[in-house]
């Protein structure tokens, strides 16, 4: 097999390992799903049932101009169809951008322990990654600039609010680096989690910034990762360049109209808003009775400091997950000193409490 060397050169593996992974090596499914930042609240039920429709007509491929929802979209955010993109969620359209801007060993600037697809793309394309180390636990967004201007980067990652530390800054402070970007650096603003953080945590859309794409998702707050729905809101010129290279029948019929209704439902998601913000409450809750430290969140997850350093960190993942609790953790130090715990319904909130003081007992 002649794999190109670019290909050869890199490790077949995946960003995350999924639960289902982990359930097929313990052999029992977990009793609590709380790691993958996934809403456990669901769909909304209009959603559902247009994709139950969509389902019989599932022999036609869907719309590849995507022109119902991305004029939904539109309207929805107050700019024109020519600055909306749809994708495979936001890892395909991380995927994307990263081919139309980044050649091999072109600088890439994120933060260490940010996001880990966007650099897995970023490897994947051949660019080298410039990372920045965390600063207070939240990505540092003019230590950013600094290397960005260093290294001459074209691209730029920020996630807002932080996976995976739950952090977030105000739109002021974002609104001020995206007018400092160097030459033509584009800053990627993920903002994945945005329906669940506060009003002023983002700046203004501006369908004319060129420095600025900003992407969404489906799959959070509106229950829907396994559908796999994301859009980008950018300047007409590079929205239109995503039409070189994406796959035009990525999102199918189904997902398109279930992102169409959950797009309407803004009971429903209003609905799931404060249900997350009730779970944080009660995580933050359970973490502080057993003597840790929760982080502040505008995600739908709370990230928990266990006090220690990774390793312990990790041992207490690992004796969750023997208890039947599907938790994930930060990556790079200091961060991996915590674990993360995604927002939960009553029943999965109480299996994480009757878990975490066993484990943090076996951690010692």
């Amino acid at each position: 097999m002649r794999l190109t060397q670019l290909v050869a050169s890199l490790p077949a593996t995946v960003p995350f390992v999924g639960p289902e992974a982990q359930e097929r090596a313990m052999g029992r499914r977990f009793v609590a799903r709380l790691g993958a930042n996934e809403s456990v609240f669901g769909p909304s039920p209009a959603a559902v049932a247009a994709m139950a429709e969509a389902a019989t007509e599932a022999w036609q491929y869907g719309d590849p101009e995507l022109y119902d929802l991305k004029a939904a979209l539109a309207a929805h955010h107050g700019v024109a169809p020519a600055n909306i993109v749809v994708g495979e969620g936001i890892d395909g359209l991380l995927g994307l951008l990263v081919r139309l801007l980044v050649a091999p060993d072109t600088p890439v600037v994120t933060s260490a322990g940010a996001y880990p697809t966007f650099a897995y793309h970023v490897a994947g394309f051949g660019g080298r990654l410039v990372t920045i180390p965390y600063r207070d636990d939240a990505e540092d967004p003019e230590a950013l600039l600094l290397a960005a201007r260093k290294a001459g980067a074209p691209l730029l990652y920020l996630a807002n609010p932080d996976n995976p530390m739950g952090s977030w800054h105000g739109g002021a402070r974002l609104a001020e680096m995206i007018a400092r970007l160097p030459g033509d650096a584009v800053l990627c603003l993920d903002e994945a989690y945005a329906d669940f953080a506060p009003p002023d945590a983002g700046p203004p859309i501006d369908p004319h910034e060129r420095r600025l794409i900003r992407m969404r998702t489906f799959s959070k707050a509106h229950g829907m990762a396994g559908v796999r729905v994301g859009y980008a809101i950018a300047h007409a010129e590079l929205a239109s360049a995503f039409d070189r290279v994406r796959n035009h029948f990525g999102v199918g019929r189904i997902a398109q109209a279930g992102a169409l209704a959950a797009l309407a439902d803004r009971d429903w998601l209003a609905h799931v808003v404060a249900r997350v913000a009730a779970a944080r409450r009660d995580i933050a809750a359970i973490a502080t009775a057993n003597g840790l430290r929760p982080l502040p969140s505008a995600t739908n997850f709370v990230t928990i400091d266990c006090g220690r350093d990774g390793a312990f960190a990790r041992t207490v993942l690992n004796g969750l997950v023997a208890r039947g609790v599907f938790v994930r953790m930060p990556f790079v130090a200091p961060q991996d000193r915590c674990i993360r715990v995604t927002a939960g319904r009553a029943e999965d909130l109480a299996a994480f409490a009757a878990a975490l003081p066993e484990a943090l007992a076996a951690a010692g």
